[in-house]
């Protein structure tokens, strides 16, 4: 087992990290930019490594100065070397360079191989590695677009409308819909810029655009000795412009034979691809029940908790033993999926405002409480809200025995959680959860902008 571990992130996430670290007696050491030097987080740690200003490209995305932090660790006490290295989510987390860096200075990545995150990480051959686990995709192009001229007969031969995606994408960057063979002209030079700006990477692919799916995935766990398992799936179907916002499981728009499907298709393809640690496998299901898988998350997810309340399973826990050479605990039969699980991320945005991020200083912070109720969060009385970082505050998870139990708790928790004087994404939370649409579970991607269109 590991005896040292640098965390390569900040805020919520490098706090869950810690914890687990303490659990399984390993020290945790932190980075930290000079923005969040201040961070309650990094009084859990004893050793903390500042790695630049504010901004993130002169800092968090610096692989040299995380690697240098972790060495100058190890320097600081030789007998005791840091012996991983953990990203996180976001920043490095799906960075392959960043991967082989680390194990080059002879330091564990904790996440999966940087060829498995080249393949996975690069949407175009996902699809590749989808059709050769026999795993459905949407209908589309077979790799990267050579060109336009190869754009416009593809879509003319699946029919519009066509969505254009970055092969590097994520997070709805360098994603455009086209419903004509104009609108794609235009589509394809805004998603190469984006995806440039976003990604150092112009590469795109196309495929058939999905009208209203749902959107779920599948987690699953792969360790080193060739055990893999999945722990169901997570619908997060509940979005904006491609940003989740809630989250639960098991999803209410799929019925038994599709979970099975899909938990079946997310485990075939990790075989194929060969991959190790944490990960999920996005698909999106037609009105018909039909799933198409999309893309892979080479890493651990922001939703996370979501899984972990209802199989009960530590997912930060099972990659860092998974990192270690270590084999998985249990087996499938061992899984189950008990309960329902819902998560909202609590953002620093408007939504009154078109979702505008809200900086400056949290003068009270209250999140709620009670049975069943989870809160991950960094912040606290005083927190300086950063324009620089991510706008995510920390998760609300609650976990019920039905959906009808646990959307009524989470009514409750939301009326109690007070961040004041930040605009939160809380009372857009009020709104849905009340929402007759969302409480009949019958819903799609679009129920945001349907039903909240400023």
């Amino acid at each position: 087992m590991f005896k040292r571990i640098l965390i390569a992130n900040r805020g919520e996430i490098a706090l869950r990290v810690i914890r687990a670290c303490r659990e399984l007696d390993i020290e945790p050491v932190c980075v930290f930019s000079e923005e969040d030097r201040d961070a309650e987080y990094l009084k859990q740690v004893d050793r903390t490594f500042c790695i630049g200003p504010a901004s993130p490209g002169e800092s968090y995305l610096r692989s040299d100065r995380i690697i240098a932090a972790a060495e100058l660790a190890a320097a600081k006490e030789p007998s005791l070397a840091t012996d991983a290295i953990h990203p996180g989510y976001g920043f490095l987390a799906e960075n392959a360079q960043f991967a082989d860096q680390c194990r080059e200075c002879n330091i564990e990545f904790i996440g999966p191989s940087a060829e498995a995150m080249r393949q996975l990480g690069d949407k175009a051959t996902a699809r590749t590695i989808a059709k050769k686990a026999k795993v459905t995709t949407v209908p589309g192009s077979d790799g990267v677009l050579e060109d336009d001229d190869q754009a416009f007969q593809l879509a003319q031969k699946i029919g519009y409308p066509v969505m254009v995606k970055a092969s590097a994408g994520g997070g709805g960057r360098g994603l455009r819909i086209a419903r004509s063979k104009e609108e794609l002209e235009r589509t394809l030079a805004q998603a190469r810029q984006e995806a440039m700006i976003a990604f150092k990477n112009d590469a795109l692919y196309l495929e058939k655009f999905i009208e209203n799916p749902r959107h779920v995935e599948v987690q699953i766990l792969a360790d080193t000795h060739g055990k893999v398992v999945h722990l169901f799936e997570r619908d997060c179907t509940i979005q904006r412009r491609y940003q989740k916002l809630i989250e639960e499981s098991p999803s209410p728009g799929i019925d038994s034979r599709t979970r099975a499907d899909l938990c079946k298709a997310a485990v075939r393809l990790t075989r194929v691809a060969g991959y190790t640690s944490a990960g999920t496998f996005e698909f999106v299901v037609d009105a018909k029940g039909k799933p198409y898988f999309i893309e892979a998350n080479t890493r651990i997810q922001v939703e996370h908790p979501v899984t972990e309340m209802i199989t009960g399973i530590d997912l930060i826990r099972a990659q860092i033993l998974i990192a270690a050479g270590e084999k998985l605990p249990f087996t499938q039969r061992d899984i189950h999926q008990n309960g329902v699980a819902i998560e909202c991320r609590i953002n620093a945005e408007d939504p009154a405002n078109g979702f505008r991020p809200c900086a400056g200083v949290i003068e009270k912070f209250r999140p709620c409480g009670g049975f069943g109720v989870r809160v991950d969060t960094h912040v606290y009385d005083g927190y300086r809200v950063s324009p620089r970082y991510d706008s995510l505050l920390g998760k609300l998870i609650v976990h019920r025995p039905t959906r009808t139990e646990a959307i009524a708790c989470m009514r409750r928790c939301l009326d109690e959680f007070v961040v004041d004087p930040i605009k939160t994404t809380i009372p857009l939370y009020k709104e849905i959860f009340r929402h007759e649409e969302f409480i009949s579970g019958k819903f799609d991607t679009g129920f945001v902008a349907h039903n909240f269109p400023s």
